[in-house]
């Protein structure tokens, strides 16, 4: 827990933070909402406010300009999986996090709840919140990617970055995955690009296999046909042999040749 996202930026400010990883504080935080005159904050929910001074407001503002397109077009690529796309003041060394809203269900209740034999449906879609995605406009795969999107904003590159980035924040922040094949077929792409491996020198490699596979198995029909024909060439002239009058019998004997 000490090494979540959520807590970089806190870290970093050297602010105190209560951990509270039983299952009955999900449902005791929702009824306690101060303690000793101090109000409670989950950090792993949005609107969450950290002092800035002035001059990092304005590089704020600034980045939130220079975001914006970047911003845009993720949501547009995850669709309803996600409510927005914005920049993160709680984020540090970590590239993006999800957060929750701030009066739906926390990432750890949602898993609670989930588990819940006997749990009601419609209040299960009906308390799930929807979801933030928090990008880090300092971290070098945002930053990237915002460059390769300023260059071409239909890069399929840009697509499945997204989709990747949003799926690892899912685990990050505590969530499940949907569809966890999705997710290893993405890794796994990564990884042959990491090893030089291309679609299309696999796929023609695959059919130059399959066509010599295909040569060998015409050469073993022309074979086990040859072999046929021996064989019938053999019970031919066995046939005919068994066909012909015997030479002498007990009857007939050879006539003798001067």
């Amino acid at each position: 827990m000490e090494s979540s996202p959520f807590l970089e930026g806190l870290r970093k400010r050297n602010l105190e933070v209560l951990y509270m990883t039983d299952p009955i504080d999900e449902y005791a935080v929702q009824q306690l909402k101060e303690f000793e005159e101090k109000k409670l904050v989950c950090v792993t929910k949005e609107n969450l406010e950290l002092d800035t001074s002035e001059d990092e407001k304005k590089k704020k503002e600034e980045e939130k300009a220079s975001f914006e397109g970047l911003c845009k077009k993720m949501k547009e690529i995850l669709g309803d999986k996600v409510e927005k796309v914005m920049l993160s003041d709680r984020v540090v060394s970590s590239p993006c996090v999800l957060v929750t809203g701030e009066f739906g269900w926390s990432a750890n209740m949602e898993r609670i709840m989930k588990a819940q034999a006997l749990r009601d449906n419609s209040m299960t879609s009906f308390m799930v919140s929807k979801k933030t995605l928090e990008i880090n406009p300092k971290h070098s795969i945002i930053v990237e990617l915002r460059k390769k999107f300023d260059s071409d904003p239909n890069d399929k590159t840009v697509k499945d970055l997204a989709w990747l980035l949003f799926e690892s924040s899912l685990l990050t922040s505590g969530f499940s995955l949907d569809q966890p094949v999705l997710f290893a077929n993405r890794i796994h792409k990564l990884i042959k690009l990491g090893l030089s491996i291309y679609d299309d020198d696999e796929s023609s490699s695959s059919s130059a296999s399959s066509s010599a596979g295909s040569k060998k198995d015409a050469a073993k029909e022309k074979e086990k046909d040859k072999e046929k024909d021996k064989d019938k060439d053999k019970d031919v002239d066995k046939d005919e042999d068994d066909n012909l009058p015997p030479l002498e019998d007990g009857n007939t004997k050879m006539e003798e040749v001067d």
